[in-house]
């Protein structure tokens, strides 16, 4: 088999793919804005600025400039931790949680849509596949 030749297809059917307007939608609810009020909503420890670096892997500039933005439209709200006044703890506002509540919805919406269409035998090839590639996958770049 020419792995080579079917990298040169897979590469097109993915840049296809991310071009799409639901596929956007995705990608915007893992990264950015969206991705932040979800991990501050899914945490059950306190979440500090640091924790978001860590697992976004972003500067502590870009950080900052995100929960800014957060926090100048109301979605979160910031406090010294009482325990330790150098750490900052990180909180959804009622209309931050409203956000991640629609959110959620949308992305689960757009989700099953998207996996009914492939119907029920390539749905569960689709995510075996995908289950598989997210095990494996080291982040340098190469397979395990």
């Amino acid at each position: 088999m020419d792995y080579s030749d079917l990298s040169v297809e897979f590469l097109q059917t993915m840049y296809k793919f991310y071009r799409m307007r639901p596929q956007k939608h995705l990608h915007n609810a893992m990264h950015g804005e969206a991705f932040v009020l979800q991990f501050i909503a899914q945490s059950a420890a306190a979440v500090i600025p640091g924790d978001i670096e860590s697992v976004m892997n972003i500067s502590s500039a870009r950080v900052t400039a995100v929960l800014n933005g957060l926090e100048n439209k109301g979605l979160i709200s910031r406090s010294i931790d009482p325990s330790d006044r150098r750490r900052t703890i990180l909180t959804l506002t009622p209309k931050g949680e409203a956000k991640v509540n629609q959110g959620a919805d949308q992305l689960l919406s757009l989700t099953s849509d998207m996996l009914e269409f492939l119907g029920p035998e390539d749905a569960q090839h689709f995510l075996r596949i995908m289950k598989k590639l997210a095990d494996s996958w080291r982040f340098d770049g190469f397979f395990c």
